[in-house]
């Protein structure tokens, strides 16, 4: 098929090729890597949410419920509780376009509040952060009955000991929080222990939508500077190959006739060039030929005649 097409069509045939499979060998690596960073970048996000409900909860425990604990006994304030300002703020966070897709919780095997009830999935993520004391967080993705999701998961201790008046036993529980969420869950919790999993979490199709958007932007500008090259290839190609050939072809053909008044042009020193001069000297070699023969023939005539 190739012998049948001219130059110029055989190189764009083969830069398209090179164009398909280095996009086709690339491409693979592309999405890993794409994905990758698309993960580490909605990561960093996550984590500086985690970040600020860590201090959100500090400062609810500092600086709220020192003010309004005296008033519990009359009337339980959520507002005093470290998980509940925790959530509500990130539930107004979750207003902003850029954080609509992001969810918290506060995954715990014994909390106060239901809500907070850990599942199997986040009871072994819970549990891992108990045994393996170094471990800080841990993330990846999971699969629900909605879709498949992204999580970030960092431990959240007991590191005030403000919390353990509402959190050691139902006893020294404020009345009104007992007759809210009840006795049963929510007790027993000791300073510097691991109660729960702080846990941001997004649909896994956010990640990859991401690094697909990424992926399109990367090779369309791939495509389109390699497109660029191949116009200019193309149009270098035509002018210091194609053309010159054509010209070169030309004037064989008018010589290969008999026409030894046109000449070949050498317009360059390159290897069109050097085939100019080859066949310039190749068109000097026939026309001396030609003479020899014009001689030989014009002696042989004249001295036929003469006898």
């Amino acid at each position: 098929m190739l012998t049948n097409l001219k130059l110029r069509q055989k190189f764009t045939a083969l830069l398209l090729v090179i164009l398909v499979v280095g996009l086709s060998l690339s491409g693979v690596a592309l999405s890993a890597l794409l994905t990758q960073n698309a993960k580490n970048e909605i990561a960093s996000r996550a984590l500086t949410l985690i970040d600020t409900m860590t201090s959100l909860r500090e400062y609810t425990l500092i600086q709220v419920y020192p003010e309004l604990s005296n008033k519990l006994e009359e009337k339980f304030v959520p507002q005093v509780v470290s998980a509940y300002s925790a959530r509500e703020v990130f539930e107004i966070l979750r207003k902003k376009p850029e954080y609509r897709d992001f969810f918290y919780k506060e995954a715990a095997t014994n909390p106060t509040n239901l809500r907070d009830k850990a599942d199997s999935f986040e009871a072994n993520i819970l549990e891992r952060f108990r045994k393996e004391k170094d471990l800080k967080q841990v993330s990846g993705f999971r699969s629900l009955p909605g879709g498949e999701i992204f999580y970030i998961s960092r431990p959240l201790k007991i590191s005030q000991e403000s919390c353990l008046l509402c959190h050691s036993t139902p006893e020294a529980a404020p009345k009104t929080m007992i007759d809210r969420f009840g006795a049963v869950g929510g007790f027993g919790w000791h300073l510097n222990e691991i109660v729960a999993a702080q846990i941001v979490s997004l649909p896994a199709s956010k990640v990859i939508e991401k690094a697909h958007q990424s992926s399109l932007l990367i090779v369309g500008l791939v495509s389109a500077v390699f497109i660029a090259v191949m116009v200019l290839v193309n149009i270098f190609l035509n002018r210091q190959v194609i053309i010159p050939l054509k010209r070169i072809t030309r004037v064989a053909e008018e010589v290969s006739t008999g026409h030894l008044d046109v000449d070949f042009d050498q317009i360059s020193n390159d290897e069109i060039g050097n085939l100019a001069k080859a066949f310039k000297r190749m068109k000097l070699s026939l026309e001396m030929a030609m003479k020899r023969i014009r001689r030989t023939h014009g002696g042989n005539t004249g001295g036929t005649a003469g006898n």
